[in-house]
């Protein structure tokens, strides 16, 4: 892989336009697709959960949404520095039984020369919601791709 544009150090204009593929990639729910983000032996830390390597990353992304149904993404960059981006995001999704939920969270993304995500830190909490309180339907509209902010 030649990499994956926008490569660090990241400036004000591209910090968000990589925060956005982000966006887009993790609302296609394909890991294969966003596994490629990533280099072959990334470190992530999610919630309780430390993986290695795409293998790893592709299994713990088909694990998630089989369980995470009808999830939809918004990320909003937080901060950038070199070759570093901080966002906060939330996103929603569904369980087998219906409940709905919102997952509230904050990444930080380190990333090599290639453009490719090495390292991955995810802080997250979940808050039942009902599904008349959803806010977040399908992937962004065009009308908002500016990195809006989350409320």
């Amino acid at each position: 892989m030649t990499g994956r544009p926008p490569f660090p150090p990241f400036t004000p204009e591209t910090a968000p336009q990589k925060v956005q593929a982000a966006e887009d990639a993790w609302n296609t729910r394909d890991p294969e697709r966003v596994a490629l983000a990533y280099t072959e032996d990334s470190v992530w830390r999610n919630r309780d959960r430390l993986i290695t390597g795409r293998d790893e990353i592709i299994t713990f992304l088909r694990e998630k949404w089989d369980r995470e149904l009808d999830y939809a993404l918004r990320k909003e960059l937080w901060s950038f520095h070199g070759n570093r981006i901080a966002v906060r995001f939330q996103y929603e999704c569904h369980d087998a039984t219906g409940q709905w939920w919102r997952s509230y969270g904050n990444e930080l993304w380190e990333f090599t020369p290639e453009g490719l995500m090495s390292r991955r830190e995810a802080s997250i909490n979940d808050v039942r919601i009902a599904e008349a309180d959803r806010r977040i339907f399908g992937p962004r509209p065009a009308d908002e791709r500016s990195i809006l902010p989350i409320h």
